[in-house]
This record gives structure tokens, C-alpha cells and sequence, in this order.
């Protein structure tokens, strides 16, 4: 399945210059739209279309009405016409990318409009006024009800923009999306959005010269009754429509529908395409009936916007046909600084709080979700109110919500005595927790009864908004933020039950596994529980939950999340999801060191991706307790801003989060290296610092308590190479390795490597540069300082130019054991100066030139220099260098001339039998000392294999021989095994 995945609708999208016009530009060009004469293969589009529409949607008409190229000319035309030389430019460059991919411009053809009647317009029109009075309350349901007078709501001014663009056509094909996915976290505004673009349709601003009709689905109206056609569901919502129906359904190009919540109703979709059915006025079940509307077995040309949950994702997606992805993500930075803002209506208050806030990464990412934005202020002006400092009120996010919800709890005079709020709390938490553990978010009467939750115990729930109603049903109740349920899901586990064996009820090892665990590609959707859990379990906060509460907490499952935690450094490398393991975000929750330094104890590699600033504050907490550490790998796509940079006003800040703070924890990352005496291996891969960051890692790396002593590089950015990083060479006495690959090395990098080699405090042993983009003169610079300084240094430079370099300078690198000249391009001219090389090098060792075309004539030369008595190689790698039986005559002579080589490998040549037979002959001979022989793929046959036997027999040195890959038969494997059972030893032969 193909799909297009991003946070906006903008990702991907063709002709995106179109937004950088101004309302009086769009509206001109508009007009001149409207005035373009007709041309081949286009439709004529008029002012009634385009009156209303925004930039978005003037695109999806000008791809729509002229197809393929047409649309960029036309485009083009209009722009010249307006004198916008610029976006004329961004055309004809758009263009030029994108028409080698560009659909022929006779496979789109514009269907006709719907041909109505008199009368039947206005049916339409008064179905629109319908519609616009149900979703005109929107914003007036998006309240909390109750008591909380407080409480207000903010638009996402985000995703308003979102709109015009939902279906805007995307790359390479200009293909205007038939599905388009809303998702996200629950309480960031899917169904808002939604909801909007019915309102909006409905009032004509929504792609009114696409959508003759849209209609929004809940799923539970699927699953309400057990049998239904598509026209009897659409009669329900638009009384009246019977005699319409067939006209709507015979364009259904121009139908538009909206399917929204999924995590409702438990409905399995069918997977059996023979239960699916075309036939919209066929009474279906309702999974069968949704399947066949997602899948577009039936109307296929239907345009579907369906919001869900990523938790939702799995079941849906083998339905979805190229479904358009956009991602939800509740308020922004700036978003969230205004509502601060707003809410506490003066510039101190706002800016205590959210400098309290932006210091807890978690839970700012958490006021992402308005409603929780809303909680989140509430309970901080409580505690200002009071005259209460706020880190020591909350030490961690989960004390929050502690504040909140305890409230709900407490023993009041007159109200329910205390035994009857502990026995409605543990009802709570049991459904809570069985609800997610089972992924349910919605709950009937029965599974209040399991919890023994009574009527006034829902009705509590209700007043004090914990519960909510789901629309339209009432007997079925889901909680009103997913993060309460969350919370009490993870409370159950600290819960004191006195009358219970056990007072606690016991996480097994697999739900813990499941909460901090990896979660693999896909988002953990237990991960906000097992923050809640590892919060409450933290002494400070489990205090004041018991008191707030007014029960008692019991600790018991601490040890079992500790020896199941302290197991979990076995765990793989981060995914593009999960760049910083959760339990990283598990264990900065508890804010306990010693519980964290226990459960690191043996934590020895970790492997991070740190691209948002909480990856960063809780990492650079954790790695701090990693004292064992000995290897750490990092990804950094986060840009630290340097505090001298700063604005000291983070709500009118281009981003108000706390970047002094991040340069802190920078700071606080960066100690580990001189604190940690078994940290030897640090991996940058990916990364972009900026210099003040660099200067910071540098220091650490240059402290005489910084016992690193592998260095690599791979694919930084070339800015990182800079005099500060270069110096840790000369200052780091245990640093002996040095690699660079995939990464652009500038000529003052190289300068400063020049020099760094050259100084005697410089101890590196090995120098690997990869795939690294440098200046040739930059080459001869290096080749000169590894000759005359370095006795012990190990080279890989991967590049013939690199090679040339080397073998130009008078002063070759002498003291070099090892070469890796792999997939170098190299040439018969290059194999001739290393040959000079060879002859004068008199501790090489190992050399391999796999992956090059050396053919015949190179190994020739090689084979020349290898005959000196004197050469000192001992493994040569000739791995898919393009060589026949014709070099192997060479080979053998090098062989009977030089007992110093021990490992000889041949593979992925074609030396077929008669090259292999004269090299078996020639290592029958007693002398031979080689002991290593790879001959995999070498278009072998049985015919070889008595040479082989014959050889195996008499060379007591052999003790390895890889021959696979070669179709030797079972009569071949038989004299192989009789030869091998009949030498003594531990040789091993490869098959």
C-alpha cells in the first residue's frame, strides 16, 4: 500500500507557491482564471467555483479541470499575466520535477456535474442549513461542563489552516488523494477538525465545486443496527433524500464522506472480500457495510476523510486503498504560550507557569492536548495562589494530575462516608485498568457492574466530569480525557487492598514489559500509563497521593519493576518512533536516583536519537546513572540554541520552550564523558551541532577524567569538524581511534587534523577515513604527516583518489599495517604504484581491495610485489575484483615464493575449475603456509573437488576453506567430508 505520511496536508503537495499569494492576489488570479479561454482536453471553470475558494482548493480545480501539464501552464500564463516573475520561476521548476511522473493528460477526464432538476437543489440547500445548524455548535459543546467556571476553549489556529488543503493534489503524480487519514493522540481535535469540514461545507467554503454532497458517520451508527444499505443510513440522516438518492450515487466523484469514531464501538471489520459488496442499496451488517465503504468496493471514487487514534491504525490499515495521512498534534508551542496567556490574564503569573512547565518536558508535551492545558493551568494557579513553589508541589508530571483528581475524593461534611469513595476509587482504577490493557475505551452497564460501579457512582463520575456520555447512547460511558483513564489505570497498581492476601495487586512481568518496553514500530500506547505507574511510585508523590486521596498506597510492585527494568539494556537499537527508550521517560518520572542508578546498574551500551528537548532532559538525567556505560551512539536532530542567543521573554519567543534549560541538559549530557571511566566508544551518526554545542562536547572530551578511545563519525555535518573537536586528539591521551565516513571533510578540518597528527601528544593508532568528500592537495597534506609522524597507525581510505594521494608522496606511510582500499574505483595505473608501495612497505599486514575491477592485469602487478621475500602481508582480500582462471598461474607463483601470507581471499570471482585445480596443486605442497582459502561463487563444479580433496589431505597448514555458493554436487560434498575425516585437527571446511 502506498501511502503519503506528514503532519500537515502541506507535505508533498504541488503547487504550494499558490499560498504565498495575498487575498487581493488570489482573487485576481481567480478572475483570470475564470477569463481563460478553454483548451484542448480542459474544462471551463467558472466564478460560481472559484468565488469562495482558497488557495487550496484553487489548486485542486486547476489540476482537476486540466489535466496533466495543463494545469502548470495554465498557472504559468496567469502568473506572467500578473507580472509575479518569481512564481513563474517556482512553475517551470515544479514543473520540470515533477512531468517525468505526471498522470498522461487524457487519463483524468472531468465528469460531468450532477444534472439536478427544479426543486432538487433546494432539497440540497436545506439539507446544508440542517447541517450548519448541528455543527455550528462546535465550539459551544467543546466546553467542560459542570462547575469549572474557569475552564475555556482555544481553537487549534493550526489546523483551521489545515482545511483548504485536506485534499490538495500530491508528488510525484499531482494525484488528488481519494483517502485522507486524520490522526493523532485522543483530545487533540480529529473530530473537531471533522466536524468543521461539515460546518464548512455546509456554508459553501469547503471544496464546494467538488462535493455536491458530504455526510459524517459515526461508527456506532453501524453497529446500532444489524442490518442496512448505504441508502437507508443516508435516508436516516437526510429525510426526504429517496428520490435524490440515485442521482447522488451515480456521481459519487462528487460524494464526500467522513467516518469518525473508531475507538467507540467495537466492530471487526470483515477480511473476506467475498462478503464485501458494491451495491449501495443492499442491506449489509454494519462491519460488512463499513468494510466495503473503506475498502471502496463500494462508490471508489467517493472521497473518505476518516479520523482515528493511532491505536486504531493496525485494524484499518490493510483497508485503506493510498490513503493521505496528516497528523494531529494539538496545540503547538506558540499555541500553548497563548493559552497561558489567556488563561491567567497577567504577563507574571503567565510567565511563572510556563517557565515551571517548559522546565518538565513531559509534562508541557502533555498540554498538547487542550483540555490537559486547561488542568494543567488550573492546578498551577491553585498552588500560586497559595503561595506554593511550584517544584516542590509538583516533583513530577504525574503530581499533577494527582492534584487534580484527588479532589474529586475527598470526605466533605454531609457528602458519602470515606470507605465508599476508597470502594469507588477501586472500581475506577479496575476499569480504567481493563480498559487498557484491552485497548476499550468506551464501557457499558456490564462493565460497570464487573468494577461495581453503581448508578450513583457513575452519576459522581458524570458531575465531576471523569466520565462523559458517549453522544448518542446512554448507557455507555467513556472517561473524558484518555489521560484520566491513564492515571487511574495506573494508580490500581499502588492501591492498598488490606483485605487481600497480598494488599497489591501484582504487575505480572509481561504488563510490565508492555509499559516500558520497546515498542517496535508502532507507538506504545501503554507508555502514558507506565509513566502515571513509575510517578506513583515515587515516595515524594505516592505521599501525597495517599494523603490527597485520602487511602492507603502500597509500594510492592517497585521491586518488580526494578529487576524487570534492570533487564531491558538488552534491548535493540531505537526506532524512527522511539529515538530514547521509554523507560528513559519511566525512570526521569520517578525522580529517584537511587532506584535509577540500580536499575542502570548494568546498562553498558545505549544507542539515542534525541530530536525534541524532552529526549534530551531525560536522557541526560538517565545516562548520568549509566555507570557501567561503555558504549553510547547518537543521533542529535535538535538544534540547542546558545543561552547568550536567547529571548528572555519565552512567551513572546519564536519558541517559547526553555532553550537555556536545553543548553543546560546539553551540558549535563555532555558530563558523562569525564564522569564515566568505561565510556570507550562515542558514535555521532546524522548529527548537526551547532558550534557552541560542539565547543561544550569538546570540553568534556578534552577532561582529563575522559577515558574515551574511539571517536567516529558518520554523516555529521561538516561544520562539526572544527578546530575544538579536532584539539581532542592532541589532549586526550587514551583517544587511539579515529573514523570519519560518509562526511564532507573541509580543507581547514583536514589542516587541523594535519596538525593534530603531527603533534607529539597526538596517541591515535587508527585513522579510518570513509567515503569522505575531500580535496585532493587536502589528500597529499594527510599522506605526508601519516609518513613522517605515524609509526603505528592503521589507514582506511576508501577512494582510488585517496589511494593516488597516498602513493604520490615521497614519504610513504610506512608504519602502516593495515589498508582498506575497498569499492575504490581502482585502476592497472593505481595497481602499479601500490605495487611500488607494497615492496617498500615493510609492516602491511592486511590488504584488501574487494569490490574493484583489478581484472587479470592488476593482480598481475599485485603479484609481482607479493613474490618479494621481504613482503610482509598476511591477509589478502581479491573479494569480486572481476578476475578468471588466467591470473591464477600469478597467484601461484606468489604463493610458492611467499610463506608470510596466511588468508587469501578469491570469492565472487570467475575462476572456475581450471584456475582452482592450479592453485589446490600448489598448495598441496608441504610448505605452504596459507591457512585461510575463500572460494565462494567461483562458478566451481564437482570436477575440482579431487584437486580439493588432495589438498586437503597433504596441506597440514589449512585449517578454513569456504567454498559455498558453488554447485559442486553430492558428489563433490562426499570427497570433501572422506578428506576432512581423514585429516587430524579442527579444520573447517564451508559448504
Amino acid at each position: 500500500m502506498s501511502s503519503a505520511s506528514s503532519n500537515s496536508p502541506f507535505e508533498n503537495g504541488v503547487m504550494l507557491y499558490m499560498s504565498y499569494l495575498s487575498k487581493e492576489g488570489l482573487q485576481t488570479f481567480k478572475q483570470l482564471l475564470v477569463d481563460e479561454n478553454p483548451r484542448p482536453g480542459s474544462v471551463q471553470i467558472t466564478w460560481d467555483q472559484v468565488k469562495t475558494a482558497r488557495w487550496g482548493e484553487v489548486v485542486h480545480l486547476l489540476v482537476e479541470f486540466f489535466p496533466g501539464r495543463l494545469a502548470w501552464d495554465v498557472t504559468h500564463d496567469i502568473f506572467a499575466k500578473m507580472n509575479h516573475t518569481e512564481l513563474c520561476l517556482r512553475v517551470q521548476m515544479e514543473l520540470n520535477y515533477i512531468l517525468p511522473n505526471l498522470e498522461p493528460e487524457d487519463s483524468n477526464p472531468r465528469e460531468m456535474p450532477m444534472n439536478l432538476e427544479e426543486g432538487e437543489s433546494d432539497k440540497i440547500q436545506e439539507y446544508k442549513e440542517h447541517m450548519t445548524d448541528e455543527y455550528s455548535m462546535i465550539r459551544t459543546m467543546t466546553t467542560w461542563l459542570g462547575s469549572h467556571v474557569d475552564f475555556f476553549y482555544q481553537d487549534i489556529e493550526r489546523h483551521e489552516r489545515f482545511l483548504p488543503c485536506l485534499f490538495l493534489p500530491k508528488r510525484p503524480q499531482a494525484r488528488q488523494p481519494k483517502t485522507v487519514v486524520l490522526q493523532g493522540v485522543a483530545g487533540v481535535g480529529k473530530t473537531s477538525l471533522a466536524k468543521k469540514v461539515m460546518l464548512e461545507w455546509a456554508e459553501n467554503k469547503f471544496y464546494c465545486h467538488k462535493f455536491r454532497c458530504a455526510f459524517y458517520f459515526h461508527c456506532r451508527e453501524m453497529a446500532q443496527v444489524d442490518e442496512q444499505s448505504f441508502a437507508e443510513l443516508i435516508a436516516r440522516k437526510w429525510p426526504g433524500s429517496q428520490s435524490l438518492m440515485s442521482k447522488v450515487m451515480s456521481k459519487p466523484d462528487q460524494l464526500l464522506l467522513l467516518f469518525d469514531g473508531f475507538e467507540e464501538v467495537s466492530l471487526t471489520l470483515t477480511d473476506r472480500p467475498a462478503d464485501l459488496s458494491d451495491d449501495w442499496s443492499q442491506k449489509l451488517p454494519g462491519p460488512v457495510l463499513l468494510t466495503s465503504l473503506l475498502s471502496k468496493r463500494m462508490l471508489p471514487e467517493a472521497a473518505l476523510l476518516i479520523a482515528f487514534r493511532f491505536t486504531s491504525w493496525r485494524k484499518l490499515k490493510p483497508f485503506l486503498k493510498h490513503p493521505s495521512f496528516i497528523t494531529l498534534t494539538g496545540f503547538s508551542m506558540a499555541e500553548r504560550a497563548k493559552y497561558f496567556r489567556t488563561y491567567f490574564g497577567n504577563k507574571r503569573d503567565a510567565d511563572e507557569a510556563l517557565r515551571f512547565v517548559t522546565g518538565n518536558t513531559v509534562l508541557l508535551s502533555m498540554c498538547q492536548v487542550p483540555a490537559v492545558c486547561w488542568m494543567v493551568c488550573s492546578c498551577l494557579r491553585q498552588q500560586m495562589q497559595r503561595g506554593a513553589e511550584l517544584a516542590q508541589a509538583y516533583p513530577n508530571a504525574t503530581a499533577v494530575f494527582v492534584q487534580y483528581l484527588s479532589g474529586f475524593f475527598a470526605a466533605k461534611p454531609g457528602g458519602p462516608p470515606r470507605n465508599t469513595h476508597q470502594t469507588r476509587l477501586a472500581g475506577l482504577c479496575y476499569l480504567a485498568a481493563e480498559g487498557m490493557w484491552n485497548m476499550r475505551w468506551v464501557f457499558d452497564t456490564k462493565d460497570l457492574e464487573q468494577a461495581k460501579l453503581d448508578e450513583t457512582a457513575v452519576a459522581t463520575f458524570l458531575r465531576v466530569n471523569i466520565f462523559q456520555r458517549v453522544a448518542g447512547d446512554r448507557d455507555r460511558y467513556a472517561f473524558t480525557i484518555l489521560s484520566f483513564q491513564e492515571f487511574f489505570a495506573a494508580l490500581l497498581y499502588v492501591l492498598c487492598f488490606p483485605q487481600r492476601l497480598r494488599n497489591f495487586r501484582v504487575l505480572d512481568r509481561v504488563q510490565i514489559m508492555r509499559l516500558i518496553a520497546y515498542p517496535g514500530r508502532k507507538k506504545n500506547y501503554l507508555a502514558q500509563m507506565g509513566l502515571f505507574l513509575f510517578g506513583l511510585l515515587s515516595e515524594t508523590c505516592a505521599s501525597a497521593a495517599e494523603k490527597s486521596f485520602g487511602c492507603k498506597l502500597s509500594l510492592g510492585n517497585k521491586k518488580k519493576l526494578l529487576k524487570v527494568a534492570a533487564l531491558l539494556h538488552e534491548c535493540g537499537p531505537p526506532t524512527r518512533h522511539h529515538g530514547v527508550p521509554q523507560l528513559f521517560y519511566c525512570l526521569h518520572e520517578i525522580q529517584e536516583e537511587a532506584f535509577v542508578r540500580q536499575t542502570l546498574s548494568d546498562c553498558q551500551k545505549a544507542a539515542l536519537i534525541i530530536s525534541r528537548k524532552k529526549d534530551m532532559q531525560v536522557s541526560a538525567f538517565c545516562l548520568k546513572h549509566c555507570q557501567r556505560l561503555r558504549d553510547l551512539e547518537l543521533t542529535m536532530t535538535l538544534t540547542i540554541p546558545h543561552v547568550g542567543t536567547l529571548s528572555p521573554d519565552p512567551l513572546h519567543s519564536a519558541e517559547p520552550e526553555s532553550n537555556d534549560q536545553c543548553f543546560l541538559w546539553w551540558q549535563e549530557f555532555c558530563s558523562v564523558f569525564r564522569t564515566h571511566e568505561n565510556l570507550e566508544v562515542l558514535t555521532l551518526t546524522n548529527t548537526s551541532l551547532e558550534a557552541e554545542s560542539v565547543k561544550v562536547l569538546s570540553a568534556a572530551l578534552r577532561h582529563p577524567g575522559c577515558k574515551l578511545q574511539k571517536l567516529i563519525f558518520r554523516r555529521v555535518h561538516p561544520s562539526m569538524l572544527n578546530e575544538d573537536l579536532i584539539q581532542v586528539l592532541t589532549e586526550n591521551q587514551y583517544l587511539s581511534y579515529l573514523e570519519i565516513q560518509g562526511t564532507e571533510v573541509r580543507r581547514e578540518a583536514m589542516e587541523f587534523l594535519c596538525t593534530a597528527l603531527k603533534c607529539p601528544q597526538c596517541y591515535l593508532q587508527c585513522l579510518r577515513l570513509e567515503d569522505c568528500s575531500v580535496t585532493p592537495k587536502s589528500w597529499v597534506d594527510l599522506a605526508k604527516d601519516l609518513g613522517t609522524r605515524i609509526r603505528r597507525l592503521c589507514t582506511s581510505l576508501w577512494s582510488h583518489q585517496q589511494l593516488d594521494a597516498l602513493s604520490r608522496t615521497s614519504e610513504s606511510p610506512s608504519g602502516c599495517r593495515s589498508r582498506l582500499l575497498e569499492n575504490c574505483e581502482l585502476t592497472l595505473l593505481t595497481c602499479k604504484t601500490l605495487t611500488s608501495s607494497l615492496k617498500s612497505n615493510e609492516m602491511l599486514t592486511h590488504l584488501s581491495l574487494a569490490e574493484n575491477a583489478l581484472k587479470d592485469e592488476g593482480v598481475k602487478e599485485l603479484c609481482n610485489a607479493l613474490q618479494c621475500s621481504t613482503c610482509p602481508l598476511q591477509r589478502l582480500v581479491l573479494r569480486n575484483c572481476a578476475l578468471t582462471s588466467d591470473c591464477c598461474p600469478d597467484l601461484v607463483s606468489a604463493l610458492d615464493k611467499n610463506k608470510n601470507l596466511r588468508s587469501l581471499d578469491l570469492g565472487f570471482n570467475s575462476l572456475k575449475d581450471d584456475g582452482v585445480i592450479l592453485l589446490f596443486e600448489a598448495l598441496t605442497k608441504p610448505q605452504s603456509g596459507l591457512q585461510i582459502l575463500e572460494l565462494e561463487k567461483c562458478l566451481l563444479t564437482a570436477v575440482c573437488c579431487q584437486a580439493m580433496a588432495s589438498m586437503v589431505l597433504h596441506n597440514q597448514s589449512l585449517r578454513h576453506l569456504d567454498v559455498s555458493k558453488n554447485d559442486i554436487g553430492l558428489k563433490g560434498r562426499e570427497l570433501l567430508r572422506e578428506a576432512f575425516q581423514q585429516r587430524k585437527g579442527k579444520e573447517k571446511v564451508v559448504l
